[in-house]
């Protein structure tokens, strides 16, 4: 039997069977269990919709699922990734669009693969031909077992973050990078062409990205002067003037702001401007 005709067959049962559950109003739950995560990642998203076995007592890899072959990366159909935005895999281009994440499980080393063929059923009709990225990862030994097969996001920053497979003792763990920085610097640019100039989150960008502090701290002014009495405004203004090394600024910055914390009964902020007067005392 051909796997696409193997493949066919399977879908055809599947369907079969859910339709006849159907019709006899019987409602059963999965048994592997389907999930839709989404993360937000720089200035795109990345969408993961996968199933997810459970052990079972059994052994899965090196048993279940033999090292040295492809994986469905989950159970039922093959495990769809999906970025709205380009980004990269371990150093390594990836345009958006739609992905089949498959996998190859070894002992001591995973082969994580992106394909074209990003709506199948298991692995059956998988073509190395149509794979966009292939790389491999070390696998590591899990502290935790983990009996429900998991794929998650962890470490996630603005511009890095991983991507996570985990099932019986065994995970491993892919790099992901973007880069946001011309796009956001232009996309600022333009912005301060226009009427409503947005200061605050400018100041804020060129604050935590290295950026001219001088201009940060212009505009921060500017944010101020349209708004006084924001605690959290003054807040970052206090934080831009102790990069800068302006500490007595920062300082009289933080009793303003706890002023206005204060007065609001805002406890985040009073709390947020009391640590930065302490800091400004170092």
């Amino acid at each position: 039997m051909n796997t696409t005709f193997k493949s066919m067959l399977l879908l055809l049962l599947a369907v079969a069977l859910n339709a006849d559950l159907q019709a006899q109003g019987l409602k059963m739950p999965q048994a592997s269990s389907s999930q839709t995560i989404i993360q937000n990642f720089g200035l795109g998203k990345i969408t993961v919709n996968y199933s997810r076995p459970n052990v079972k007592g059994r052994k899965i890899f090196g048993g279940l699922e033999p090292y040295g072959t492809v994986w469905r990366t989950g159970a039922n159909s093959a495990t769809l990734i999906s970025f709205t935005e380009p980004v990269k895999i371990d150093g390594k281009d990836l345009p958006a669009g739609d992905y089949g994440l498959f996998t190859i499980p070894g002992k001591d080393e995973w082969t994580i693969i992106f394909n074209k063929g990003a709506k199948q059923w298991g692995s059956y009709e998988y073509k190395e031909a149509e794979d966009v990225l292939r790389l491999k990862v070390k696998a590591n030994k899990l502290k935790d077992r983990s009996e429900t097969f998991t794929v998650q996001f962890a470490n996630v920053y603005p511009t890095t973050a991983q991507l996570q497979l985990m099932w019986e003792d065994t995970g491993v763990n892919v790099n992901l990078s973007t880069e946001i920085d011309a796009t956001v610097m232009a996309s600022i640019e333009e912005a301060m062409k226009g009427e409503k100039k947005p200061y605050f989150a400018a100041a804020q960008y060129y604050y935590s990205n290295g950026k001219d502090l001088n201009k940060a701290l212009e505009w921060v002014n500017a944010a101020e002067a349209a708004d006084n009495k924001a605690p959290w405004i003054k807040l970052w203004k206090g934080r831009i003037q102790m990069k800068m090394g302006d500490k007595t600024g920062a300082a009289k910055t933080a009793v303003a702001g706890l002023a206005a914390a204060t007065e609001m009964k805002n406890q985040e902020y009073i709390r947020l401007h009391t640590e930065l007067m302490n800091e400004t005392k170092k």
